[in-house]
């Protein structure tokens, strides 16, 4: 009897044992990399969400999202261009340019971040990689070269006309459909900070002389 006994508590620890490891090879596991998943997407690019509870038509919502992909590429394409511009600076201005440069860039930035953030809020998907907004600007694409600076005040002017006259119809099309976060998003932010920087740097085109007045 007491045999079994032994046997048996011998079985019953092996057992445990085997438990225990088996235990512990499933936590080594978990802890292991899940490297290279992929899988199907859970939204399409270019759709938003149907069923979305902030009072605005899916159809709505899927007009403001494209002019926003619109305004986004283009707003990131004139971020680009002031930091192209910030690092290819010269000239007897460099000082004034290379710091106003540098702070416009910083608030296209935000901007940036604030048109995706209303896509997103839309249902939609916002583009995000730079092969996308190559393809989708309606900015022309800088040469690689440096150039002067009136050349690249210039460039920057035209970039944020364009951002300007897209943005005012947007905001209308948007205030049109009652979708009012998009119109004050484009109206408050994205217009007044384009029209505050054109401001700041077309002074600099005015051909007036430094030292002594004609």
């Amino acid at each position: 009897m007491q045999t079994k006994t032994k046997n048996g508590s011998r079985g019953q620890n092996t057992a445990a044992l085997d438990q225990d490891k088996n235990k512990g090879t499933a936590i080594a596991d978990r802890s292991e990399f899940l490297l290279h998943q992929n899988a199907t997407p859970i939204q399409q690019f270019g759709t938003v969400r149907q069923h979305l509870p902030i009072g605005i038509d899916e159809d709505v919502r899927k007009s403001s999202v494209d002019a926003l992909n619109q305004v986004l590429v283009d707003t990131m394409t004139l971020r680009d261009l002031y930091k192209k511009h910030h690092w290819q600076l010269t000239g007897p201005t460099f000082y004034q340019l290379h710091l106003l440069f540098d702070k416009h860039f910083g608030e296209q930035s935000e901007l940036v971040d604030e048109i995706a953030e209303r896509i997103q809020a839309l249902g939609g998907i916002s583009f995000a990689m730079a092969p996308d907004v190559a393809e989708n600007t309606r900015i022309a694409r800088p040469p690689k070269d440096r150039e002067e600076a009136p050349v690249q005040i210039s460039r920057l002017l035209d970039a944020h006309e364009i951002i300007l006259r897209e943005c005012r119809e947007f905001a209308k099309q948007a205030d049109d459909q009652g979708d009012d976060g998009t119109n004050d998003l484009l109206v408050s932010d994205v217009i007044r900070t384009n029209e505050a920087q054109v401001w700041f740097i077309s002074e600099h085109l005015v051909d007036v002389p430094l030292v002594k007045a004609d």
